[in-house]
C-alpha cells in the first residue's frame, strides 16, 4: 500500500481524534469555569451576609474576613460620601489607579443596579486575580455600597495549563504512534527510537535544562548574579582547584597501581592469580565510603594504629588521606581497563625485539609500554572523572580540603540555595565532561593496531626473576592492605566502642539491624525495580545503535551516554528542580530514585551491549528476518539470548550500583523512601562507627553475593584465553 493511499485515512483519523480531544478539553474547561463561578458567587453571598450596619465597624469586618483566608480580598466602597476601605494594600493601590477607568465605572453601575459584574482577570500585587463587583445592601435591602472582590485564580490557571498540556501532549502522542504504525516499515524500530528519545529528553535533557535555567534565571528573569557570586567567591575557586588537585593525584596513583596489578596478572606467572584478581576488583563493588570508614578506624584521631604508635599530631583528614582512600577505591577502574589492553597486545612484536638482542627492560620501554599508552591514558581519564564526581569520601575525610561536590551539597542542604548548588555542580561538569570527551573521542580514535592477521595465541613474559619478585611483592602488599581495611570494617561490628572500649560485643549488630531494617527493605525494593528496566533498556538501545540506521543516531547515542559524565550531585540537584511540580511531580516518591538508577547506569549497559553485538555476525538476525520474524521477535528470540552475558552483566552492575549509590540519592530520599548508604553515611558523620561497620558489612555481603551469582551464570570463554609463555 503506497503512502498516497495511506495518507487520507491517516488524516481522517487525526481529524477525528483531534475533534474528540477538543470536545473533551472544552467540556472540562467549561465545567471547571462554571464550578468556579458558582463557588465565587457563594463566597460573595456568604461574605456580604455579615456586612455591619454601622460605618465604623466596616474595618473590623474586613479584617475578620482577611483572617478567615477564604481565597479572596475585598474592597468596600460606600455610595455617596466616604472613603474606600480594604484589608489588602495591593487591592487598594490597584483600585486607586483604575477607579476612573470605563471598566470600573461600568462595574459600579452594574452593582448599583443590583447585578454582579465580572471585570475579568488582572495582575494585582504580582499574582493573577479575578475581579467582581457586587452590591452591598443595608438593613432595608437598599444598595448602600459596592464590594470589589479579588479572587485568587492561580490554582485555576494551573489547572487550565495542565489540562491544555495533557490535551496537546495526548494528541501529539497519538499522532506519532499512528504515523509510526501506519507509515513506518519497521514499527518496532520506530517505537523503540521514539521511546528512547522521550527518555533522553524527559530524564536527561530536561533536568539539566532546569539546573542551567535556575543559575541564569533565579527569579524568572535573566540575571548573572548567581554565576557572578560563584565565580567571584574565593571558597568556590578553592573548591575547584581542590577537586582538580585531588583528581590528578588520585588518577595518577590509581593508574600506577592498576597497571601494576594488570601487568602482574596478565604478563607474569604469579601464584594466587584468582585471589589477586578478586582483590583487584573488590573495591569497585563495595560501598563507596567503606574504605573511608576503615581508614578512620585505623588511622583516625582514635584509630587503632595511630593511637598505638602515638601519632597524635598526624591527621588522616585532608588531601593525603583522601588520595589514599580514592586510590584504593578506584584503581580497579584502571586495572579493568589495562588488563584488556595488555592481553590484546600481540606478543610477536615483543618476540621480535627480544630476538634482536633487546633487553627485557628495553622491550618493555619501547614496545609494551607505548602499545599500552592509549589504555593508560584512558584509565587515567576515567579515574580522574570518577574522582571529581566522588562525594561520599570527601564529605567524611576531606577535612580542610574543599571540593566542589561537597560544597554543592552544603549549598543545597545547609543553606537552601539551590541556584548556587546547581552552579557549583555545573562548574564541576566542565572538567569531568572534558575528560570524558577526551577519553571517548580522542583516545578511542587513536590507532595502535598490532593485530593485522591471525593473532598470536600466547603472551610473552618479559620480566626478569628479580623484577617479577619485586612486582609480585608490591601486588601482595597492596592486597594485604586491602584485606586489613576490609577486615577492620568486619572487626568494628564486634567492638563495643571503637577507639575507646574494644570489648567484644554483639550490641552493635542487633541495634544497627533494628534501625536499618526499613532502609534495607527500601534499598532492596528500589534496586530490584531498577535492575530489569535498566538491563532491557540498555540492550534495546545497544541493538538500535549498532544494527539500525536512522537520522539522529549519533545525537541519541550522545544523549544516552551523557549521564556517565555527569557528577552525581548535579543529577540529584537537577532532578529536585525538574520533578518537584506537576505534571511530573516525582520528588518524595520511590519512582524518582528508580529513574535515577536507570538513567545513571544506562551508559555502562549500553557500552557492554555494543561491545558484544560487534562480535555477533548480523547474518544470524538476517536469517531470522528472512524466515518471517519481525524486529520484536528477532530481538526477543535471537539477539537477547546471544547478548546473555552482557545482559546479565548489565543487570548485576545496575543492582550493585543501586545498592551502593549515594551522591545523587542523598538529594532524592524522603521520609517514605530511605537508602542504606545514606544511613551509613549519617552514622559515620555522628561517630557511630559500630553501626556503620555493621551496615557496611551487610551491604558488602549482599553485593558480593550478586556478583558471585553473575560469575557463576556467566563464565569466561576458555577458548578465547591466551597462554602465557
Amino acid at each position: 500500500m503506497t503512502y498516497k493511499k495511506k495518507l487520507p485515512p491517516l488524516l481522517a483519523a487525526l481529524v477525528l481524534f483531534g475533534g474528540c480531544v477538543w470536545w473533551v478539553w472544552s467540556s472540562l474547561s467549561g465545567s471547571f469555569a462554571s464550578l468556579t463561578a458558582s463557588q465565587q458567587k457563594s463566597a460573595i453571598q456568604s461574605a456580604l451576609a455579615g456586612v455591619p450596619g454601622k460605618p465604623g465597624e466596616i474595618a473590623l469586618w474586613l479584617a475578620r474576613l482577611k483572617e478567615q483566608k477564604s481565597g479572596f480580598d475585598l474592597l468596600y466602597v460606600p455610595l455617596g460620601a466616604g472613603e474606600a476601605q480594604s484589608g489588602s494594600a495591593e487591592l487598594a493601590e490597584f483600585y486607586g489607579a483604575r477607579r476612573e477607568s470605563p471598566l470600573f465605572r461600568r462595574g459600579f453601575e452594574s452593582a448599583e443596579y443590583e447585578e454582579i459584574f465580572d471585570a475579568g482577570r488582572f495582575e494585582v500585587g504580582g499574582s493573577p486575580r479575578q475581579l467582581l463587583f457586587a452590591p452591598v445592601y443595608d438593613a432595608e435591602r437598599y444598595v448602600s455600597g459596592v464590594a470589589l472582590f479579588s479572587f485568587d485564580v492561580a490554582s485555576g490557571a494551573k489547572y487550565q495549563h495542565l489540562l491544555t498540556l495533557f490535551a496537546v501532549g495526548g494528541f501529539c502522542l497519538f499522532a506519532a504512534l499512528l504515523c509510526i504504525g501506519r507509515l513506518s516499515r519497521d514499527s518496532f524500530l520506530s517505537f523503540s527510537v521514539l521511546g528512547l528519545v522521550l527518555i533522553a529528553l524527559v530524564f536527561i535533557v530536561y533536568p539539566l535544562y532546569a539546573a542551567v535555567r535556575l543559575t541564569f534565571m533565579p527569579d524568572g528573569r535573566f540575571d548573572l548574579r548567581v554565576w557572578r557570586g560563584v565565580l567571584s567567591s574565593k571558597s568556590s575557586l578553592e573548591a575547584l582547584f581542590g577537586s582538580l588537585k585531588l583528581g590528578v593525584c588520585t588518577a595518577t596513583l590509581s593508574t600506577l597501581v592498576g597497571f601494576l596489578f594488570a601487568f602482574v596478572l596478565t604478563r607474569t606467572h604469579v601464584r594466587g592469580r584468582k585471589f589477586l584478581g578478586a582483590m583487584a576488583t573488590l573495591p569497585v563493588i563495595s560501598p563507596p565510603f567503606s574504605l573511608t570508614l576503615s581508614i578512620i578506624l585505623l588511622f583516625g584521631n582514635n584509630g587503632l594504629i595511630s593511637k598505638a604508635l602515638g601519632w597524635t599530631n598526624a591527621s588522616i583528614y585532608g588531601l593525603g588521606g583522601l588520595t589514599v582512600v580514592q586510590t584504593m577505591g578506584m584503581f580497579p577502574i584502571a586495572f579493568l581497563t589495562l588488563s584488556g589492553v595488555l592481553e590484546a597486545i600481540d606478543s610477536t612484536l615483543e618476540d621480535v625485539a627480544l630476538d634482536l638482542s633487546a633487553t627485557r627492560w628495553t622491550t618493555f620501554r619501547t614496545v609494551t609500554l607505548p602499545l599500552s599508552a592509549p589504555g593508560i591514558l584512558s584509565a587515567w581519564l576515567l579515574v580522574f572523572t570518577n574522582s571529581l564526581a566522588d562525594f561520599a569520601n570527601p564529605l567524611i575525610l576531606a577535612g580542610s580540603l574543599k571540593v566542589l561536590s561537597v560544597e554543592a551539597y552544603l549549598e543545597v542542604t545547609g543553606m537552601n540555595r539551590l541556584g548556587e548548588g546547581a552552579a557549583l555542580s555545573l562548574l564541576l561538569l566542565l572538567p569531568t565532561l572534558t575528560a570524558f570527551l577526551a577519553q571517548r573521542f580522542w583516545v578511542a580514535r587513536t590507532s595502535f593496531v598490532t593485530v593485522t592477521g591471525k593473532p598470536s595465541g600466547r603472551l610473552r613474559e618479559i620480566t626478569s626473576p628479580g623484577c617479577k619478585r619485586a612486582l609480585t611483592a608490591g601486588v601482595w602488599a597492596i592486597s594485604f592492605f586491602l584485606i586489613a581495611l576490609y577486615g577492620t570494617i568486619v572487626a568494628g561490628c564486634f567492638v563495643k566502642n571503637w577507639g575507646i572500649d574494644y570489648t567484644f560485643s554483639l550490641d552493635n549488630i542487633a541495634e544497627a539491624l533494628s534501625r536499618a531494617k526499613d532502609a534495607f527493605a527500601d534499598t532492596m525494593t528500589l534496586a530490584s525495580c531498577a535492575t530489569p528496566i535498566a538491563g532491557l533498556l540498555a540492550m534495546l538501545a545497544a541493538v538500535i545503535l549498532v544494527r539500525r540506521k536512522f537520522h539522529g543516531k549519533r545525537l541519541l547515542e550522545a544523549l544516552l551516554m551523557t549521564p556517565f559524565a555527569l557528577p552525581g550531585t548535579l543529577i540529584g540537584i537537577s532532578y529536585i528542580l525538574a520533578f518537584n511540580k506537576h505534571p511530573l511531580l516525582l520528588v518524595g516518591t520511590g519512582a524518582i530514585i528508580v529513574v535515577n538508577y536507570v538513567v545513571r547506569e544506562l551508559p555502562v549497559g549500553i557500552e557492554g551491549g555494543v561491545a558484544s553485538l560487534r562480535q555477533i555476525d548480523p547474518s544470524i538476525e538476517e536469517a531470522a528476518q528472512d524466515l518471517g520474524a519481525n524486529s520484536a521477535v528477532v530481538f526477543k528470540t535471537v539477539v537477547l539470548p546471544l547478548l546473555r552475558p552482557a545482559f546479565l552483566s548489565s543487570l548485576s552492575y545496575t543492582f550493585v550500583r543501586a545498592m551502593t549509590a549515594v551522591s545523587a540519592i542523598i538529594f532524592l530520599i524522603s521520609a517514605r523512601w530511605n537508602h542504606l548508604t545514606v544511613l551509613i553515611l549519617n552514622f559515620s558523620e555522628n561517630l557511630r562507627f559500630g553501626y556503620a561497620s555493621v551496615l557496611s558489612t551487610v551491604l558488602i555481603v549482599v553485593v558480593l553475593a550478586a556478583f558471585g551469582l553473575m560469575r557463576v551464570i556467566v563464565r569466561k570463554n576458555e577458548n578465547l584465553e591466551k597462554n602465557l609463555v
